[in-house]
């Protein structure tokens, strides 16, 4: 059967291959642009009239430009100097969340040694609609309890409302709340789970918690594993 109980509140490979690719077709743009400002500023000296020789501030104007433009391109390579550091940054920081338990906004939590555990978040005391599915969509569980405001723990011990023990696995919870007036109350469910894996070809990286996907900002704690 169910239980609710309080508790005290506590909180891409393509993608990179194609930004890869775009880097370094912008990076050969610039690159022949240097080169043709280049080959034009020396064929322009090369040819110009004796008698009427190039103006001096045209001159500087153009040896700025060559400047410039010989600046974006190292501007270019630090900034993607820069890129490449954070993303590496980034994977390290996932990885290390690997094998730890977390807390994410989410309904699907996994069901093991008969207990599979959520919260809820309610915004007044309600009482709540508790529907369970398993991965197929088929209802294994369903009841009514009752919520304080804030924080609540449930527990579900894989056993259907006919008795059956169902199977371990991940199960997604849904749930509706009413106040004693009968008006829609806003409960939200979180899951605590442990990182299985981590997909640093994805930027940023994505963390698989009971089979779905989450980026590291959607954490909201992280737990003493028990």
């Amino acid at each position: 059967m169910a239980a609710l109980l309080p508790i005290n509140p506590i909180n891409g490979a393509s993608s990179s291959a194609a930004a890869t690719a775009a880097a370094v077709s912008d990076k050969q743009m610039i690159a022949g642009n240097f080169q043709t400002f280049l080959q034009l500023l020396t064929t322009q000296l090369k040819n110009q009239n004796p008698l009427d020789p190039l103006d001096t501030n045209q001159f500087t104007q153009q040896l700025v430009q060559f400047a410039q433009v010989e600046q974006q391109m190292k501007s270019n390579d630090q900034l993607q100097t820069l890129i490449n550091i954070e993303k590496s940054a980034q994977a390290t920081v996932a990885l290390s969340y690997v094998g730890q338990k977390v807390v994410v906004d989410g309904s699907t939590a996994k069901l093991e040694n008969g207990r599979a555990d959520w919260s809820f978040d309610s915004a007044k005391p309600a009482t709540a609609n508790v529907v369970i599915k398993d991965s197929t969509g088929q209802t294994a569980y369903s009841g009514t309890f009752g919520v304080q405001a804030g924080k609540n723990g449930f527990t579900w011990d894989g056993k259907g409302n006919n008795g059956k023990q169902w199977a371990a696995g991940n199960y997604t919870l849904s749930v509706t709340g009413k106040d004693a007036s009968g008006n829609d109350v806003a409960i939200s469910t979180e899951v605590g789970a442990v990182v299985d894996s981590v997909d640093v070809t994805k930027t940023p990286p994505l963390l698989s918690i009971n089979g779905k996907d989450f980026t590291i900002d959607k954490i909201k704690r992280v737990m003493r594993a028990t």
